[in-house]
């Protein structure tokens, strides 16, 4: 019924190994990605004029509703 793998046994711990091998790749391939994607510090580091100009938007929309908000609240126009 089955079939019989025409490799020796040698050949089947040769492939093992293979696969081994790209697997231990593929996973520090993995890690190294996943430490660029995590390192936060260093993103905003690498990219702090964007991060102070959102940063500055944000305060402003904010502060802004805050205002409008109170300013609603309070009945003045």
């Amino acid at each position: 019924m089955g079939t019989a793998d025409p490799r020796s046994p040698e050949m089947i711990r040769q492939s093992i190994e293979d696969t081994r091998r790209e697997l231990a790749f593929s996973v520090n391939d993995l890690r190294s990605k996943m430490a660029e994607i995590t390192d936060w510090r260093g993103q905003l580091r690498r990219n702090r004029k964007a991060a102070l100009i959102g940063a500055a938007v944000a305060g402003f929309v904010i502060g802004g509703g805050v205002a409008a908000s109170l300013s609603l609240l309070s009945g003045r126009r």
